[in-house]
């Protein structure tokens, strides 16, 4: 038997270090003091088998960009399961009380990154768009603006950089975790990481910057940050990484939102070819792995403001996470019959208009509809998601969003 209770740290630290431990995400004393300050945020979970924690979830506060609106998010950020407490259902209990909690708490939305397509639909996560990580010679970048010296960045830093990040610029589906000791955490869990950029606030606040690690003198130099405010800036990021050229010959970096690189990328086929099955290979990957499911469907609803017609449809909606959580709680997921009104202004209410045709979808389809990761025409044929042929030609028109991209790994 197994009890789900709230993580402690004096209690569980060995615990959840022994845990951290046998997965492979630590490895030495330095970690282990990371991990600590990482456990101190936000709301963590544990699963004890007999007598001992051997499962372990976390969640830390952030905020969604959804197209102009700012919504509360929960994101979770590790979920972790010792060497014998395999197959025994634990994560998959403990994160969908972790959900629960965090929806009680306030979150309209929950999500997170995925090791593998499929767990975490079992919890009702849809699964998030592609993103693009782009390989290429920093030299072949065809920006030709004069750089400034820029201010050197390291783990000390990461006050700095959390604000940075908080004020930088986000798009529909962008996502920013709230508390600092994670971008601590991060940044000194990157080996051999190093920043550049630049210092241009009022009061001298860190505006734009990269921040990466080499593997050796000619790299490849992976950027895990790219943070900027302003296009102008974000030119003057790609003007720094050329300077890079003349020493690292390759640079991956993860496409920003509403940016399409290759139109900054001198010959980027013929790199391609030449380039091809090297270990400074030029290529475009493209992965979804990220999740997000709805926890507040009324207010994620609120939020939204179309430049469409009114369109008005029944939403019959199931959720796997409502016999999933503990029956005591407030929240019991989002299943339902519903009526969704969608414009300028939306809402829904409980209940049926029977002289509406009907949506009937999951909850991880359902919001990958709503955020924009997939059209509704899309979704009939891989996901779980029908309805008449009007209506989801409707659906195609009515929410015809930017694709959704959060900007932050987590």
């Amino acid at each position: 038997m197994y009890t789900i209770r709230k993580y402690n740290q004096e209690k569980d630290i060995e615990a959840a270090r022994r845990i951290w431990r046998e997965v492979q995400w630590i490895d030495d004393n330095s970690d282990e003091k990371l991990l600590d300050a990482f456990l101190r945020e936000g709301r963590a979970l544990v699963a004890d088998l007999d007598g001992n924690a051997e499962c372990l979830v976390t969640a830390n506060p952030g905020k969604m960009k959804y197209l102009s609106e700012e919504l509360p998010l929960s994101v979770v950020t590790s979920v972790t399961t010792s060497r014998i407490a395999r197959k025994q259902g634990l994560a998959k209990k403990l994160t969908a009380q972790l959900i629960a909690e965090e929806a009680e708490a306030g979150a309209y939305l929950s999500t997170l990154g995925i090791f593998e397509q499929g767990f975490y639909d079992q919890l009702g996560y849809g699964t998030g768009s592609y993103e693009h990580w782009v390989s290429f010679d920093p030299a072949d970048i065809s920006v030709e603006s004069k750089i400034r010296p820029p201010i050197r960045l390291g783990g000390a830093d990461s006050k700095r950089i959390h604000l940075a990040l908080q004020s930088r610029k986000t798009q529909h589906g962008g996502v920013t975790l709230f508390p600092e000791g994670l971008v601590e955490a991060e940044l000194a869990w990157t080996k051999k990481g190093f920043g550049l950029g630049y210092a241009d606030g009022a009061k001298g606040e860190l505006t734009h910057f990269f921040w990466g690690s080499s593997s050796g003198e000619q790299g490849p130099l992976i950027i895990s940050m790219l943070v900027f405010q302003t296009a102008e800036q974000f030119i003057e990021l790609m003007a720094l990484i050329k300077s890079l050229g003349d020493q690292i010959r390759l640079v991956k970096v993860r496409e920003p939102a509403g940016i399409q690189l290759q139109d900054l990328i001198q010959n980027p086929f013929r790199s391609r070819i030449v380039t091809e099955k090297s270990k400074f290979e030029h290529i475009n990957r493209a992965t979804a792995y990220w999740q997000t499911r709805i926890c507040n469907l009324e207010a994620c609803i609120g939020a939204t403001h179309l430049n469409s017609k009114t369109l008005r449809f029944n939403l019959d909606l199931s959720d796997p996470l409502e016999k999933l959580i503990n029956p005591v709680m407030s929240w019991k997921g989002c299943a339902g019959e519903y009526t969704v009104e969608l414009g300028s202004t939306s809402q829904v209410v409980s209940g049926f208009d029977n002289t509406l045709p009907t949506l009937t979808a999951d909850i991880g389809s359902f919001t990958r509809l709503w955020l924009g990761v997939r059209p509704a025409n899309g979704l009939v044929a891989t996901g779980k998601l029908c309805a008449p042929k009007n209506l989801i030609q409707d659906l195609d028109e009515v929410l015809c969003l930017p694709v959704p991209h959060p900007d932050w790994d987590y």
